[in-house]
């Protein structure tokens, strides 16, 4: 049995957004926002992406290994860097060789109730694009400004950091569809649609307790497969930053579309001895 360990759309608060994910998710499922849906992710509708405290440093200089340390062991699979402190211990998510910044810390847990919402879980983006200072670095995860993804139907979710470039979601809805809108502390435009939630059917119920997926052998309510999707989202939107470029996406095949540079990055080499 397998438990991802982000749980908004199950249960507890959303983060700064003032609500929990159940109600939203009712309210996009209703229709009463009318289709296709827009999400706006930012410091502005609740969400901060700390984009500045995960990033990595550009010119640090080597540093002897610390005694008992096995460094070797602590890069795994990934290609050898000289080491510094900073690029172990929990700073590890600035460099791009372990992890993607702000957006690969925070990514999975903002983003999987916008997949569960939009009812994506089982496809995934078919165009991103990524405002960013360029070229980024080879090793240290950087700032960015916005990425846009769009889906087939026309869904899109906006990413924006508010740490670079123009904000563009500064007074926006978090939530934006052809017959209204929804901000942060679920605040609707019209302001029936906040009360229509309560004559709404609730979602289907899925298992929130990992001890009763274990006992039942029922699969918990974020698993691998949905959870995949959610992540998906995570890499596509680094893959756009070091692109540099707009990426066209295939949700079937999960690469890119007549991109060699962008797919290198989806299956990348290990260092040897690792393999699988």
């Amino acid at each position: 049995m397998f438990r991802l360990n982000t749980w908004f759309r199950l249960h507890s608060q959303f983060y700064g957004f003032g609500t929990a994910v159940k109600p939203l998710k009712q309210l996009a499922s209703s229709g009463l926002l009318g289709w296709p849906l827009t999400v706006r992710v930012s410091r502005f509708t609740g969400f901060d992406w700390k984009v500045k405290a995960w990033s990595g440093l550009m010119n640090a200089a080597p540093e002897p290994v610390p005694e008992g340390f096995d460094y070797d062991a602590w890069l795994g699979p990934a290609p050898f860097k000289p080491y510094f402190r900073h690029r172990t211990h929990g700073s590890f998510r600035g460099y791009w060789d372990y992890d993607g910044g702000g957006l690969a810390d925070m990514g999975q847990h903002y983003l999987d109730p916008v997949q569960y919402f939009l009812s994506k879980d089982d496809t995934s983006p078919v165009e991103v694009e990524a405002w960013a200072p360029w070229p980024p670095h080879d090793d240290a995860v950087g700032i960015w400004g916005r990425i846009e993804m769009k889906y087939e139907d026309g869904c899109r979710i906006i990413l924006e950091s508010g740490d670079w470039g123009e904000n563009q979601t500064e007074g926006r809805p978090y939530i934006e569809g052809p017959k209204g809108k929804v901000y942060r502390g679920f605040k609707t435009d019209p302001p029936d649609l906040a009360q229509a939630v309560a004559s709404l059917p609730d979602p289907e119920p899925m298992i929130s307790d990992f001890s009763e997926s274990v006992r039942t052998r029922r699969t918990f309510g974020l698993h691998e497969s949905n959870g995949n999707r959610s992540n998906i989202l995570v890499h596509l939107a680094n893959a756009a930053i070091r692109t540099g470029r707009k990426l066209r996406f295939d949700p079937i095949s999960q690469h890119f579309i007549g991109d060699e540079g962008a797919n290198r990055l989806v299956d990348q080499p290990m260092r040897a001895p690792w393999h699988l």
